[in-house]
């Protein structure tokens, strides 16, 4: 057995993550973007430092996809569906009509300050239209927004990988035809079709079942969202709208042990984002980057000062948004792994100067992840945008009875039974066991101790599972002789 081909890489591996969480620390301490931090490791490990050669773009392109569904998903899961529909509309006129204003405005500008042809032009703006999911999700959710803004943020990063994905893959193949916006439609219409069934059926089946332990919960339900994601893909729907749309629902569902799904998601989606962006690190080469950073910041300043805040303007003209969110909107277009993992088709598909265009792209990201990302903060204070004390989401949790060790019991104060009349207090139910809701013409409550029992009351009665049979036994009796069941029990026995 080969001990260096299996340990050497998970060595390496599990170095990588304890490097790059430890890196994220600091940069987080020096006011850093973390995703910055997992760029930093993958050049360090590359090979103009430590050496590790890796150089596949096939792979980078399939693994940085599989990496952005996970985040996507984990992502639809945090989003609270009341944050998320007063935005829904804007949110898919900036995903789509903005990247649009955004795509032509930045390839404009390439072509007139960097002398690159059209179709490059219009690459490299699709490939850097759309805001990254990763990174405003990481960014943005410490940021104490007004949840409008903040939603519109999240939702617009959520649903934009999806048309500049398939523009970004026409334009490497061929170029614009008259039918790519038939296409572009079928994708979305597909993906976002199998996203609502699939995280529709996964949350429905997820809260009929009773799985042997809580740990499944998290697991299946994230695995719903992956499945959207392959599924549309499959069909040739857009899979990352599809993830997006099954986190969202499966996330607003009401799921067994929420929380425990929550911490599973976000837990995979941060060694998602390690992983793609220490091997986005790799995969660069540092010592071609210095011949692009005059390129990079050229269209990159287009893109923040032009591109960004007209496609801002023309998708939300019909809100009449105040400026000061447009202009905050405009600076927090945040880009991370997404437009460097798109980067990755047109040298797949073998692109003349795609590989030009990837080191662009990539110093693009880091550099303005630099400037935009450390000063939100101040620029969300000085437009008063920012609350001091944001409320936090109340987290409730539902849970199948059998993951408690417990059962429900359902009866009905019927004809005849000596229930009728008496009051919750006289079943004198053993512990651990309450009546916890009574049911009465139509009407649910809670009831209190005195509550007296009706005929036609229907209960429901939690109790423990060791002792469901000495409640059914208790219940039984009062049914049949009243309150003083247990009197003439203690009678018959003397």
């Amino acid at each position: 057995m080969d001990h260096a081909r299996l340990y050497l890489p998970l060595l390496i591996g599990g170095l990588a993550i304890v490097a790059s969480v430890g890196a994220a620390r600091l940069a987080s301490r020096a006011g850093l973007p973390v995703l910055l931090a997992y760029l930093g490791v993958g050049l360090i490990l590359g090979e103009d430092v430590l050496g590790v050669d890796f150089g596949d773009e096939r792979l980078a392109h399939d693994l940085g996809n599989a990496a952005l569904a996970i985040i996507l998903v984990e992502g639809g899961l945090a989003t609270r569906w009341r944050s998320l529909r007063p935005v829904i509309a804007p949110a898919m006129l900036l995903a789509t009509i903005g990247v649009v204003v955004s795509v032509g405005v930045t390839a404009a500008g390439a072509v007139l300050l960097i002398g690159t042809d059209w179709r490059l032009a219009l690459l490299l703006g699709a490939i850097v239209a759309s805001t990254d999911a990763a990174a405003v999700f990481s960014v943005l959710r410490s940021l104490p927004l007004p949840g409008r803004l903040a939603g519109l943020l999240e939702a617009e990063s959520g649903f934009n990988d999806a048309p500049t994905v398939i523009l970004v893959s026409v334009l490497s193949i061929g170029t614009l035809h008259w039918t790519t916006p038939l296409e572009v439609i079928y994708q979305l219409a597909i993906g976002a079709a199998i996203g609502l069934f699939t995280g529709g059926a996964g949350a429905w089946v997820l809260r009929r079942i009773s799985l042997p332990s809580s740990g499944l919960y998290p697991i299946a339900a994230f695995g719903a969202g992956i499945v959207a994601f392959g599924a549309a893909g499959f069909a040739h729907g857009s899979g990352f709208l599809a993830a997006y749309l099954a986190g969202i629902l499966l996330g607003n569902s009401s799921l067994p042990h929420r929380r425990a799904v929550q911490s599973f998601a976000e837990g995979l989606g941060w060694v998602a984002q390690i992983g793609l962006f220490v091997m986005l690190g790799l995969l660069v080469t540092p010592h071609e980057l210095p011949a692009v950073i005059l390129p990079a910041l050229l269209v990159g300043g287009v893109l923040l000062l032009a591109a960004r805040p007209l496609s801002i303007a023309v998708s939300l003209l019909p809100w009449r948004l105040p400026w000061r969110e447009q202009i905050f909107l405009s600076w927090a277009g945040l880009r991370g792994a997404v437009p460097i993992v798109l980067a990755t088709i047109p040298v797949v598909n073998g692109v003349p100067g795609s590989e030009r265009l990837f080191n662009i792209v990539f110093v693009l990201v880091v550099a303005f992840t630099l400037i935009q990302g450390p000063t939100l903060p101040w620029l969300a204070r000085r437009l008063g945008l920012s609350s001091p004390d944001p409320i936090q989401d109340m987290q409730v949790e539902s849970a199948p009875l059998d993951a408690l060790a417990a059962d429900l019991l359902y009866l009905s104060v019927t004809p005849g039974s000596r229930l009728h009349g008496c009051e919750v207090y006289e079943l004198r139910l053993p512990a651990p066991a309450a009546v916890t809701l009574v049911v009465r013409d139509g009407d649910a409550f809670v009831p209190s101790r005195d509550t007296r029992l009706r005929l036609g009351d229907e209960l429901l009665v939690v109790t423990g599972a060791a002792n469901r049979e000495e409640v059914e036994a208790r219940i039984r009796s009062v049914a049949e002789s009243g309150a003083l069941a247990r009197w003439y029990a203690r009678r018959r026995k003397s």
